[in-house]
């Protein structure tokens, strides 16, 4: 560098200006495009724990464990601004300067930042109410968190003592929504009173709030142990319970009311430009909602025809819907009690496991296990669902499965959906993307749906290979998953975009999967609760099938699927356009290598 600005050609201002800039950046004191951008990441890593202290908990990160996120319209309008900012200085940053890792980083980052600050123009946050969890049942937090010290009971004891200023912003953001025409779905909101009902105690030990201190760990003192119940009877008493019951009378007299008749995202002002954007977020396509329900027509099409298939091959005497009156109806696909279902569903996440080497060459290392949803919420929730590992490794993974009347629960699909929930499915890809440590923590603990749920719904074919799906009833399970999939496509869009009724998608689903009346009930109303969310599975999937089976056709009997799998899952949770990128990369090193070989 220095012999640049020793160097004497005529050209003696601009020679000036370049040394001095050549021998800036040499001593640091401009920061390179590369600098600039990771002190942005870690800027906003840092700002976004702050922001969100459960997101933090969750994590690991024990620094707020005596806090909730600042819900206030003040606080949401605050964050949105800094959000805007952060956007702009990533703009401002040269991203062909950057390497080639930071450039996929920033793209990355780019696209997340750019769909959170378009989400601002829908006010999402007018609508704080959701049948599947929220306020009403707060409790439930301290199913991510860690209780081993006396400092962890502490913490949680103050995030109790700071309950009502969370609800009171909760109703604050409420009534922002019910006075601008912005409200949920009655159907949904009726749900909710038995939620804070069960909130609604005499005897501040039978609060859920109460249960973490009911039995404590020897770790905690016997003296602490003490003060702390103590103290968690005052809170409960003072604080807790006077919030809910403002909560019970603000939600039964004037929320629930007020609440709409309709169920689609349509029919909220600007709602329809709203779906079209989580469309497009959730999918991380330009695919438009009619072509995407077009795409689900398909597929039901299709999968229709290979549920068919095994019907024939059953020799069962009646049409396609009498074989799902069956499947629904007959005892012998069915526990009477939720201990036999809860083991069956141990039995099989063993079963899958030592299987897994077969097709990945790389296992995470972190371990999970399975619990019964909460009892708080498993009527009103959907069969099963998971929860990440700690950073950290103080918590394991977790494979929640619901035990709420078992007699709705088909055996038919516990392999399939341990198998999308558990191993190979969420467990192995979520814990492995947070095992990458060269890569950024927004990477590494945030990520795309379409990847996610698609990587899940894929995973549910690797059952074949992993020794399921046996007999005909388990392999019409595997097929009713995809095929619960594939209805997602239709009626999300006909429920949001088209116009449907919620009895107009129950019969559908009906018509068309073996799942029970009960569940398919919860499954819709999950859809209209959480508009476009469910459009990520299918379009995932289908994706990453046609990646693998490019993949197949290029390389032939030199396709390794183990080194297919390790690559497709180590770069993380990634859009869908530069998945595919990325293992087309991928392919052509192999071919390459190939070449060489020979």
């Amino acid at each position: 560098m220095h012999e640049v600005c020793d160097s004497e050609n005529g050209m003696q201002k601009t020679r000036s200006i370049l040394c001095i800039l050549v021998l800036s950046l040499a001593q640091g004191l401009i920061a390179a495009p590369a600098d600039d951008f990771n002190t942005l990441l870690d800027e906003v890593w840092e700002w976004q724990l702050a922001e969100y202290p459960m997101f933090a908990s969750q994590l690991g990160d024990r620094r707020y464990n005596d806090r909730w996120t600042d819900q206030s319209l003040g606080a949401i309008a605050r964050r949105q601004q800094q959000t805007r900012e952060f956007l702009q200085r990533l703009y401002a940053i040269d991203r062909s300067a950057l390497g080639g890792d930071d450039q996929l980083n920033y793209e990355l980052f780019r696209r997340q930042l750019q769909d959170r600050v378009d989400s601002f123009a829908f006010n999402g946050h007018r609508i704080p109410f959701n049948q599947r969890g929220g306020v009403q049942n707060l409790d439930n937090s301290t199913n991510s968190l860690r209780f081993a010290t006396t400092q962890d009971y502490d913490d949680w004891l103050a995030r109790l003592g700071k309950i009502d200023e969370v609800i009171a912003q909760t109703i604050e953001l409420a009534e922002k929504g019910r006075k601008s025409g912005q409200v949920s779905p009655r159907v949904l909101m009726q749900r909710i009173p038995d939620q804070i009902a069960a909130q609604l105690v005499e005897d501040p030990e039978l609060s859920p709030f109460y249960k973490v201190f009911a039995e404590m760990p020897d770790s905690v003192p016997d003296e602490d142990q003490e003060r702390l119940r103590a103290l968690a009877r005052e809170t409960i008493t003072k604080t807790v319970l006077p919030a809910y019951r403002k909560l019970d009378k603000y939600f039964s007299r004037t929320y629930l009311p007020a609440s709409r008749e309709s169920i689609g995202l349509s029919e909220l002002p600007n709602g329809s430009a709203w779906y079209e954007h989580l469309a497009h977020e959730f999918t991380t396509t330009q695919m438009s909602p009619d072509e995407i329900h077009r795409l689900g027509l398909d597929e039901v099409r299709r999968i229709r025809d290979e549920m068919q298939m095994i019907i024939d091959d059953l020799d069962f005497g009646g049409s396609f819907q009498d074989f799902l009156v069956f499947l629904r109806t007959d005892p012998q696909f069915y526990f009477d009690n939720p201990d036999d279902l809860y083991e069956a569903y141990l039995a099989t996440s063993k079963r899958i496991d030592p299987e897994l080497v077969q097709l990945f060459g790389k296992l995470p290392r972190m371990p999970y296990g399975v619990k019964p949803i909460p009892d708080s919420i498993a009527p009103d929730t959907t069969t099963a669902y998971y929860s990440r590992p700690a950073a950290d490794g103080s918590r394991a993974g977790t494979y929640w499965v619901n035990l709420y009347k078992p007699e709705v629960r088909p055996k038919y699909e516990i392999e399939v959906l341990s198998v999308h929930e558990a191993m190979p499915g969420h467990h192995l890809q979520i814990a492995l993307q947070q095992e990458l440590g060269d890569m950024p923590n927004f990477r590494r603990f945030s990520g795309f749906t379409a990847f996610v749920e698609g990587w899940g719904l894929y995973s549910e074919s690797l059952g074949h290979d992993l020794g399921l799906y046996k007999d005909p009833y388990s392999q019409f399970g595997a097929l009713t998953y995809e095929m619960w999939r594939a209805v997602r496509l239709v009626v999300d869009t006909g429920i949001h975009y088209k116009g449907w009724t919620r009895q107009q998608a129950i019969e559908f689903f009906q018509d068309n999967a073996a799942k029970t009346e009960f569940d398919i009930i919860n499954e819709i109303d999950r859809y209209i609760g959480m508009p476009g969310q469910a459009l990520a599975y299918k379009i995932g999937q289908l994706k990453i099938k046609s990646i693998r089976e490019n993949a197949e056709r290029t390389l032939g009997e030199n396709f390794d699927v183990r080194a297919f799998h390790d690559e497709l899952l180590g770069g993380g949770a990634l859009p869908l356009d530069i998945l595919e990128q990325h293992m087309d990369a991928w392919l052509e090193s192999q071919l390459q290598e190939r070449r060489a070989s020979h």
